[in-house]
């Protein structure tokens, strides 16, 4: 009996010796590195991948070993289904432990692009493929969406004014549509409770101030002169004169070459704004904040004419006597033609 004991006494050591070394490996191999080189590794989860299949995308590339224990504990803890997918930056020193957590928690790599002011829908659609954040096609898919753009309670039958130029961070794969809502979100917030109730006092429709908007943006890179800019097509509007922008009838040529000629200007589209009077269909870029507070806060001026000084600013002209001397001066001269007219 004894010695029954002695034997039983042996095996429960031995069995707890083991569980201890057991719990010893498990916790080293949760919370220690498998490499403390810090070797950085980038890894994409692929949308819809199973743990199995990101834990041997995990040992394949070196910053874990075991994956089948990985993908166990991962269970054990409850993470299987809290992976999330994406752009991962990690390093070879990181723990098992770490690894999960930033995994579990989303922490994708954001990559940074910078959409210019003045840049159209088709441009930014060009702008995000050429960066590899989604197909041109799609993008232009996604903002042609009705329903899309009435939930953000815009008009038009595109999201053509609306994407606010601005520097964002986006993770790779993000759905088209999620990388519009940021910018049409930005808009919102940019276009707050101030500029909002200036509009209202103006009398004007957001479409309407946001197409002018975006035909200022057009007009001048100078923000001094978006102000001037405007209260022309403010008092062009009120006497019922023809804007005659040019950067509407190019809007309204498909595949324009960059020469715009005196058919184009003849050339009816509901673009055109030297042959249609008041304000185009809409917007014709989108524009930025200073384009915006232009429209809502005019210059107060008599200006009905301007006309480029090839330096980058425009000479103002109340008389239509004045504005041809000027486009004498700075254009005529120069061998060039005067372009809109204005």
């Amino acid at each position: 009996m004894k010695r029954t004991v002695t034997i039983l006494g042996k095996i429960f050591g031995a069995l707890v010796l083991f569980v201890l070394i057991l719990g010893m490996g498990v916790y080293a191999y949760y919370n220690l590195p498998y490499d403390d080189r810090m070797r950085p590794v980038q890894l994409v989860v692929p949308e819809g991948a199973t743990l199995d299949q990101t834990a041997g995308l995990l040992e394949d590339r070196g910053v874990i070993r075991f994956s089948l224990v990985f993908a166990r504990m991962a269970r054990i803890m409850g993470k299987d289904r809290s992976i999330r997918a994406g752009e991962y930056s990690l390093h070879s020193s990181m723990s098992p432990r770490e690894i999960l957590q930033m995994l579990c928690r989303g922490e994708v790599v954001l990559h940074k692009v910078t959409v210019p002011e003045g840049f159209t829908v088709k441009q930014i659609a060009t702008l995000l493929e050429k960066r590899g954040f989604a197909s041109r096609e799609e993008i232009l898919a996604e903002s042609r969406k009705v329903g899309f753009i009435k939930a953000f309670g815009f008009e038009g039958d595109s999201l053509e004014g609306y994407l606010f130029p601005d520097t964002y961070h986006f993770a790779m794969g993000l759905p088209p549509g999620e990388i519009l809502k940021a910018m049409l979100q930005r808009f919102h917030s940019v276009y707050g409770p101030a500029l909002r109730a200036k509009q209202a006092e103006n009398g004007r429709r957001l479409h309407e101030v946001v197409t002018m908007a975006s035909i200022v943006e057009k007009e001048t890179s100078s923000r001094k002169e978006m102000p001037l800019i405007a209260s022309v097509m403010v008092n062009r509007l009120r006497v019922g004169m023809p804007l005659q922008c040019d950067p509407t009838v190019i809007y309204g040529i498909e595949g324009f070459d960059g020469n715009l000629t005196r058919e184009h200007l003849r050339t009816p589209n509901p673009y055109n704004t030297y042959l249609n009077k008041g304000l185009p269909p809409g917007p014709i870029c989108n524009p930025g904040l200073d384009a915006l507070k232009a429209v809502l806060y005019p210059a107060d001026t008599a200006y009905l004419y301007f006309v480029s000084k090839n330096d980058g600013t425009h000479l103002f002209s109340p008389t239509l006597k004045e504005h041809n001397r000027a486009v004498e001066k700075y254009q005529k001269r120069r061998g060039k033609s005067s372009g809109s007219g204005k």
